[in-house]
């Protein structure tokens, strides 16, 4: 019999609401890869320009982006749970709807609503797991949780392209409307706490604001988007800078990388719990490094994999880490504001790098892109050991005490 005072949460992570938000989680970013590298090829049908894909690209990005601050005070309006449902079921019926598109005009619209469900849903998924997680195991099951994210993102464009290649742009979207549908089934079988537990809740937090950006991560947030820019790099030109190289593992390359950030988080998570952020921190983003010289220098797909390899390993462990920092730093009642801005940072990280380094990439070359992408980790370390440095000085000053 349990000696837990009612209302303790036990120390197991693999309950059947965390299974289920990790599978969920993962076939909501499977349905967003397929769509990756198969709607540009959509919006090309239908008379679309380069600059007309990329503004259906980023315009989704900016809806996410713009919605997220706001996911607060949506919490306190009706339990989070059903936000969840509501952000699955709207990028279900965007996702279906697309094939319905019968210009630009269109397509823009589906875009912007699709980008408001995936941010209430990104954002809500990310808080309703930490519920779900024992605090001291935080690192661990945050690890865990976002596997699925990393192997949606090597299969996910597998699948699109597969469908696409064998049947039809409405296979393609009625079949990640289906892995959404599923997803939001899931949704539904996720507990969180009690009923009386959510209502104390809201009577003894703070009233909730919009918060464009959570300050208490404003410092980890910032890290995020400078892993952010390097991902994007890696995301938007590896395969044009392998074709350039005549490498052919393209597909394996990505493989690679989601097999090596599963494997790292069987342990960087607990490394999280026992000795703090530093310790996954700085040794990840020197595998990072690693895998982005080895990928400068490749010479043939042996070493190109390995490059996989070594960056996997880094990434696969700074994402969940600076995810669970952020949680940490904040009380229960401003996770939402937390995971809003630890998303929104990333996202521009990646969009706003794309971006910048395709300029680079334009004007020098692909390698340059990766040696910028090096010297962003620098930045990253160094950033890092300067706060550390000012954390432990804080730590170790001594009280002032006044007698009078």
């Amino acid at each position: 019999m349990s000696t837990l005072a009612p209302g303790t949460t036990l120390q197991k992570l693999w309950g059947r609401s965390f299974i289920f938000i990790m599978l969920a989680n993962a076939l909501l970013f499977m349905a967003f890869e397929m769509l990756l590298p198969t709607l540009p090829l959509f919006v090309s049908t239908l008379g679309g320009q380069a600059s007309q894909i990329g503004l259906v690209t980023g315009i989704f990005m900016f809806s996410a982006i713009l919605v997220r601050p706001f996911t607060a005070v949506l919490a306190t309006w009706m339990d989070k749970k059903y936000w969840l449902i509501i952000g699955i079921a709207i990028c279900a019926l965007t996702t279906g709807s697309y094939y319905l598109s019968s210009g630009i005009g269109m397509i823009l619209v589906f875009r912007v609503i699709h980008g408001f469900g995936f941010g209430l849903a990104t954002t809500y998924f990310a808080t309703i797991a930490t519920e779900n997680i024992p605090k001291a195991r935080r690192g661990e099951g945050m690890g865990y949780f976002g596997v699925g994210e990393t192997v949606a993102v090597s299969i996910g464009p597998l699948i699109g392209t597969t469908l696409l290649l064998q049947s039809s742009y409405q296979s393609l979207f009625m079949g990640g409307m289906c892995i959404l549908l599923l997803a939001l089934l899931m949704a539904v079988f996720v507990s969180r706490k009690p009923k009386q537990a959510f209502e104390a809740e809201a009577q003894t937090a703070p009233p909730a604001t919009v918060k464009l950006i959570e300050k208490k991560v404003l410092f980890p947030s910032l890290l995020i988007m400078l892993v952010g820019i390097a991902a994007g790099a890696i995301m938007s030109f590896v395969a044009l800078f392998a074709n350039e190289r005549g490498f052919t593992n393209i597909a394996w390359f990505f493989f690679i990388v989601a097999i090596a950030s599963f494997v790292v988080r069987l342990f960087s998570g607990k490394m999280f719990d026992q000795l703090g952020p530093g310790s996954v921190l700085l040794p990840a983003a020197g595998f990072a490094i690693a895998g982005l010289l080895v990928l400068i220098v490749a010479q043939n797909d042996i070493q190109f994999l390995i490059a996989a390899a070594l960056y996997g390993f880094g990434f696969g462990a700074i994402f969940p880490a600076i995810q669970t920092w952020c949680v940490n730093l904040v009380e229960e009642h401003e996770h939402e504001n937390a995971m809003a801005s630890f998303f929104n940072f990333f996202d521009l990280g990646i969009g706003g790098g794309s971006l910048v380094l395709g300029v680079v990439a334009s004007a020098f070359s692909y390698t340059m892109v990766y040696a910028i992408s090096i010297g962003i980790f620098v930045v990253y370390i160094l950033l890092y050991l300067i706060y550390s440095s000012k954390q432990k000085s804080i730590q170790n000053r001594p009280l002032e005490v006044h007698i009078e």
